[in-house]
């Protein structure tokens, strides 16, 4: 595709896209002042080339880079305008789960339990309040959404995307993408291309195959480029070989060339290497700053070694999209006000319909008659709403109420229900200091420091968990001479978990382990109180502390009917799990609880899947992932069956560290001598599982109902152009309303001679049936589905031949089965 096509298709798709946002600005005043026979997309055009004519080198290449924002407001980048041809700043934010910037914003819940829906329309809607929010809170492009794969479980961001199944991904990024630029937000499509961890993220190099590459990671790319996407951010990693902010392959040979993307490319933050090979690559914007792309790309045009024309391309890449959303102009669109109740309307919808329910043994959900009116309600995220992962998809809510009162509230006068922490996450007060000095809610004045040393006495030898909560600058803190909370390197410092890095009183947290011998030991702490002064508290927690939570925890699960027990695990950006386990003493405390009291059901906070050696112990398991900020009230209306858990995974939970895709290999994960090899192909996820025949924890696709489901009469049509119709009846057998997600799984072709997965998702359907209700439905699979990526042929190639297809309730759960000629033409 040559430049000037492609520059005529952005400047078509903009103005095909104005009315629709209802972004007309300047663009619009322009307009009509030009001859009224000159063609909408000339007219676009016209405003670029004049823009690029005007517009000196300095100021392209200030288009091109981030800046400090001298009216900050809290976002994650900005890019200064050009006041005298009236281009406007530029503001980005994060935004995977709402918008983050200094107010606060709907907080919504994590893209995976957003999938858990299985509901494309649902994702829309979720894209339309955070591009909706994003506009009323001041920013012009949402650094979002993310479509990496879940690859490992291992990954410390898979909270923050949608699934392990391409097919699915790319039907809910797209959707959102429509919704959020619907509002007339900018949407960033991330992390391109295979950004599937945490550990190494900057300098692994990423490798898979041309094959592997097309059918599963970036087939959500593509899908976010045929909605339309505004832009897209380039990966930290190399990709086999070459960083992805300079890998023409990927920029210019698959975003550009073959899909036809007409946006613009940024860097992630600091992830530029180079100003002429990114630039010539096809890397449009680096971000935050200029350290490639400011006085380096400069020298690197007067030197000859970058030609104008190149920087006149990205800048041209850039404005392009600027107008098409009405960001061009000297008086721009009008921001809307901010609807806070619908956009928590919003959350409530998407955390209920993303409720998983793993286990219901005995009907133990939902709660009515004795189990209703006797609850004992444990875990610390019982009483500490968990709002959001970690790092840059953290959101500061309005409010989120506490789990245990949503609860109180729903059971009702005379039902008691009674709450133990089980386990202590900020910290109990310091045993005496002596000299005597409290470390409680301590106040430093603005411009003071606080400084005291004291001695305190361990009766016995334990290894304490220091806890330091403040409000400003973060206190120094030694224990017999050891720093405990030293500033820690890159991100680290900066990106603490959703639940862990907050304290409920508002305060920063930091957590520091130290093993204590029995007898006395010095203590320093040093505050600053800062330009506007701090409020800080230093805690531990001992095992004796421990001891006493747990048996709290207990005695309350004994005396009560039925329990409710919180468990969560916090992921943030920046960091990798290292571990499936449920993190701290959370085993040892369901094991306790569950001994005394086997009607206990867990609810589960967390980013990902966790192994559950305490499963068949438990009643029910509530999967709630990163609920937003009404996690409190739907886990309340799944627990009490005022709605159906209506969530399906997304993910595979496997039944054990070692049997998952990326077990066992460190090739695989997370890679050797700073190279991960994606060995798997095209067997991502649930195919992997079916690949090996290894049997997971609990299946893709599963979940839940309060109701049963019958399916029947399978017939499979072929369509034109080489899809299938795949048309069943599913009947809601139960007495109550409920939720059922159908889905469908396609074999191999026998006449492609290519590694194919055994089965894979090729379709499915979210239906809510009314007690008694049945309902005949038709899901189309097309013809892309059904083809594979030949590298030989540079292109798709359509599996045709005699294939099997499988409707049921999960990747494991098959119902119906039949087989289908699949036609060319």
């Amino acid at each position: 595709m040559t430049e000037d096509v492609s520059e005529e298709r952005a400047v078509l798709r903009g103005v095909t896209r104005r009315s629709a946002l209802g972004l007309l600005g300047a663009a619009v005043a322009l307009a009509a002042t030009m001859a009224p026979a000159l063609p909408a997309r000339a007219r676009g055009r016209r405003r670029l080339d004049e823009l690029l004519e005007q517009l000196t080198l300095d100021e392209k290449i200030s288009l091109l880079h981030g800046a400090r924002d001298p009216n900050g407001l809290g976002q994650a980048g900005y890019v200064p305008g050009v006041p005298r041809l009236g281009i406007p700043e530029l503001r980005l934010a994060d935004g995977p789960a709402g918008v983050r910037v200094r107010k606060t914003a709907t907080a919504l819940p994590a893209p995976v339990m957003l999938a858990a829906a299985f509901d494309p329309g649902l994702a829309r809607a979720y894209g339309r309040v955070i591009g909706r929010e994003g506009r009323a809170l001041g920013q012009d492009v949402l650094l979002s959404p993310m479509v990496n794969l879940i690859r490992t479980p291992y990954a410390g961001r898979n909270f923050e995307t949608f699934s392990e199944d391409p097919l699915l991904s790319a039907d809910l990024v797209a959707e959102e993408v429509r919704g959020i630029q619907a509002e007339g937000l900018v949407a960033t499509v991330k992390h391109f291309a295979l950004n599937n961890q945490e550990r190494d993220r900057t300098s692994v190099d990423a490798r898979a195959s041309e094959r592997t590459l097309h059918e599963t990671e970036l087939r959500g790319f593509e899908a976010a480029v045929a909605a339309g996407t505004g832009a897209v951010m380039a990966a930290y990693n190399k990709v086999n070989g070459v960083h992805a902010s300079e890998n023409a392959a990927l920029l210019s040979g698959v975003l550009r060339d073959r899909w036809g993307f007409d946006g613009w490319v940024m860097s992630d933050w600091d992830a530029t290497h180079s100003t002429a090979p990114a630039l010539t690559a096809g890397l449009d914007m680096e971000m935050p700053a200029g350290v490639r792309f400011g006085d380096p790309l400069k020298a690197a045009v007067a030197d000859g070694k970058v030609p104008e024309a190149a920087v006149d391309r990205a800048v041209r890449r850039v404005l392009a999209v600027r107008e098409r959303f009405g960001l061009l102009g000297a008086t721009p669109a009008e921001r809307p006000a901010r609807d806070a109740a619908s956009g928590a309307n919003l959350a409530l919808r998407v955390a209920t319909a993303g409720a998983t329910l793993l286990r219901n043994e005995n009907g133990a959900l939902p709660l009515s008659a004795p189990a209703a009116r006797s609850l004992a309600v444990v875990g610390p995220t019982g009483a500490v709403p968990f709002v959001s992962g970690g790092g840059s998809a953290h959101v500061v809510p309005d409010a989120a109420a506490r789990p245990v009162d949503a609860l109180r509230a729903r059971a009702g006068a005379g039902a008691e229900v009674t709450y133990a922490l089980g386990e202590d996450l900020y910290g109990k007060p310091l045993p005496a200091l002596t000299p005597a000095a409290s470390l409680e809610n301590r106040t430093v004045a603005a411009g003071a420091t606080w400084s005291h040393e004291a001695v305190f006495t361990v009766p016995e030898g334990d290894t304490w968990t220091f806890v330091v909560h403040y409000s400003g600058e973060r206190p120094t803190v030694s224990v017999d001479g050891t720093e405990l909370f030293p500033v820690r390197p890159g991100v680290a410092e900066y990106f603490t978990g959703g639940l862990l890095g907050r304290a409920p009183d508002g305060l920063h947290v930091r957590r520091a382990e130290f093993p204590l011998t029995a007898g006395e030991h010095r203590l320093k702490v040093t505050a600053p109180g800062g330009k506007a002064g701090q409020r800080f508290s230093l805690r531990a927690i001992t095992s004796a502390g421990r001891a006493a939570d747990l048996a709290e925890a207990v005695s309350a699960a004994r005396a009560a009917h039925t329990v409710v027990l919180f468990a969560y695990e916090d992921a943030t950006e920046g960091r990798d799990r290292t571990s499936l386990a449920l993190p701290g003493h959370q085993e040892a405390l369901i094991e306790a609880v569950t001994a005394v009291n086997p009607r206990t059901v867990v609810v589960l906070n967390t980013s990902s899947a966790v192994t559950m050696p305490w499963l068949e112990r438990t009643a029910a398991v509530l999967q709630m992932y990163y609920p937003g900020q009404e996690g409190a009230a739907a886990t309340t209306a799944v627990l009490f069956g005022d709605a159906d858990p209506g969530g399906r995974l997304t993910q595979t939970f496997p039944a054990a560290e070692g049997r998952h895709p990326t077990a066992g290999d460190p090739h695989r994960y997370p890679g050797k001598d700073g190279t991960e090899e994606y060995s798997e192909g095209v067997h991502v996820g649930h195919r992997w599982y079916d690949a090996q025949g290894v049997a997971p924890l609990f299946p893709f696709g599963h979940g839940l109902s309060y109701t049963s489901f019958a399916y029947s009469g399978l017939v499979v049509v072929p369509r034109a152009g080489g899809g299938l119709d795949v048309t069943f009846t599913v009947r809601n057998t139960g007495t109550r309303a409920g939720t059922e997600v159908a889905q469908i799984y396609a074999g191999p072709s026998p006449d492609l001679e290519l590694d194919q997965p055994a089965r894979f998702l090729a379709g499915y359907r979210r239906l809510e049936l009314a007690a008694g209700e049945r309902r005949r439905i038709t899901v189309p699979v097309a013809a892309r589905t059904l083809s594979s990526f030949d590298p030989a042929r540079d292109g798709w190639v359509l599996g045709t031949g005699e294939r099997t297809l499988q409707v049921g309730a999960s990747s494991r759960d098959v119902r119906l089965s039949a087989r289908a000629e699949v036609r060319s033409g």
